[in-house]
């Protein structure tokens, strides 16, 4: 199987164990980065983010909580790291109202985002309020060899403040 392949099968695998872990308090699973993009080495992280209602306080709180998920897919991870796919999970979590704030990580999901799963499009909607925002600033996406970064608004005055 080729990297995307075993990557696709580990997402398939991480839904379904969100899915059980979280319920209904689940609203959107996005992989983003090079697993989004498609350019994933086997060593590439699987970047995700999970939306997730009720959510508790701080990170390491949430990552406790996400541990669960992580046992869920732990026999599916050594196989696939028998198969060469030595990925590593990276978790951000955000509430609904989190989420619906933005947050400059998002800069990275405009153009590369997958959505796994998106309950009534709830981060579909935040994704396209951040890309009309950007469009209105006359935003661009930089490359730089593999890398970019965000030119926010090209013709910005000393002193201005750019909001997204």
């Amino acid at each position: 199987m080729s990297t995307l392949e075993l990557f696709a099968e580990l997402i398939g695998a991480v839904e379904a164990a969100a899915i059980a872990v979280y319920g209904e308090r689940l609203t959107s699973l996005v992989v983003f980065g090079s697993v989004g993009r498609g350019t994933a080495r086997p060593d590439s992280d699987l970047d995700l983010l999970l939306v997730v209602e009720r959510l508790p306080r701080g990170r390491m709180a949430r990552v406790a909580e996400f541990a669960a998920v992580e046992d869920r897919i732990a026999p599916l991870l050594r196989r696939l790291r028998e198969q060469g796919l030595t990925t590593e999970i990276s978790p951000v979590f955000k509430t609904g109202e989190e989420a619906a704030h933005g947050s400059p990580l998002f800069l990275d999901m405009v153009d590369d985002a997958r959505l796994v799963r998106d309950r009534d499009g709830f981060f579909a909607g935040v994704l396209d309020r951040l890309r009309g925002r950007l469009r209105e600033l006359g935003a661009r996406r930089v490359w730089r060899g593999t890398r970019w970064y965000w030119d926010l608004k090209p013709d910005r005055r000393p002193g201005e403040v750019i909001e997204l």
